[in-house]
């Protein structure tokens, strides 16, 4: 017909492709785009994960990678994709859990399709819920935002996600805890990394992007180290191969999300590689360059401090958490 789109087969065979990577000129089908994605991730874990032959902890136990999973593609794929190359390893034990911020509507089925991927792949799964580590459910915290911001001058103009991202990193860091885990594995996808980066800059922030995940060559005692194995994976590849895939994957968006800094930069950065491809790639590599600089001027780590509350490692005398949690209380 006149006028319709052909569709393209893929680069690397005959069938017909799924997607198109502009960045590398390439058309894939679902088993090259999945064979594409897995080897990235696979390198990804060697360089991360510093794994040996044998992780097995001298008493015997495995050595424990825990899954940060919320019901969405990008750890659908996180999680299968960890399973499909490592999980057959007897010294390695992987563990899932979902964080239930209290979101109506939202994270309820959100959390039943995580349980289910978790439970297809035989993998353990645990769940906490902010109440559960002494925070308010999110659709309250919401409600309490105006009232905060009129009585606290540092609270003025914060949106829903300030709240959420704080309480939600200190809940994975207690899933952790709880499960014991040696390292925690976040689905953090390319476009994830590269909208970092570009809010840390618009902000001069530039000792935040360098405390990106990962940070297995750089721990901090106490806490378990972050790797991101999907951190060179554009999300329109992921939600490709998880459809692909056929993993259960939930499709909502967060009620909470709408003018959130994040879906700014989510525009700019959609922008910049449209104009030109590859520019995700290339903040990425930006960032690695400037860690390494940074690392060789700055050999001596920063002092890391507990909150004095909470107990919990902050960069400040009472950490973000507990401020707002008091802040919360006092409305």
């Amino acid at each position: 017909m006149d006028g319709a789109l052909s569709v393209q087969p893929c680069s690397q065979c005959k069938e017909v492709s799924i997607l198109f990577q502009e960045y590398s000129g390439q058309h894939l089908c679902g088993r090259h785009l999945s064979s594409s994605i897995r080897k990235r991730v696979a390198k990804e874990i060697r360089l991360q994960f510093n794994l040996p032959k044998d992780a097995r902890h001298s008493d015997g136990s495995p050595f424990r990678i825990f899954v940060a999973i919320s019901g969405g593609k990008d750890s659908a794929v996180l999680l299968s994709m960890l399973v499909d190359i490592i999980g057959r390893r007897r010294d390695i034990e992987i563990i899932s859990g979902c964080i239930d911020e209290g979101i109506d509507g939202y994270r309820s089925p959100s959390l039943e399709l995580a349980r289910e991927l978790a439970e297809s792949l035989n993998i353990r799964f645990e769940t906490l819920s902010y109440e559960d580590i002494g925070y308010d459910r999110m659709d309250n915290v919401v409600k309490k935002m105006p009232i905060i911001g009129e009585n606290n001058p540092d609270a003025k103009g914060m949106m829903p996600c300030s709240y959420c991202g704080v309480f939600r990193r200190q809940g994975i860091n207690a899933l952790a805890q709880k499960v014991n885990a040696d390292i925690m594995a976040l689905g953090h996808n390319l476009d994830d990394m590269a909208q970092s980066i570009i809010m840390n800059l618009q902000k001069g922030n530039i000792e935040r992007s360098v405390r990106l995940a990962p940070h297995t060559d750089d721990p901090i005692e106490g806490l378990a180290p972050r790797v991101v194995p999907l951190r060179w994976i554009p999300e329109q590849e992921i939600h490709a191969h998880a459809i692909h895939e056929g993993l259960p994957i939930h499709h909502g968006d967060c009620p909470h999300a709408p003018g959130a800094m994040r879906q700014l930069s989510r525009g700019i950065i959609a922008d910049m590689e449209t104009i030109t491809p590859g520019s995700r790639h290339g903040l990425l590599h930006s960032l690695d360059q400037i860690r390494k600089m940074h690392k060789e001027i700055n050999p001596i780590k920063s002092e890391i401090k507990n909150c004095e509350e909470c107990g919990e490692i902050t960069s400040r005398q009472i950490c973000q958490a507990c401020t707002m949690k008091r802040w919360l209380e006092e409305n």
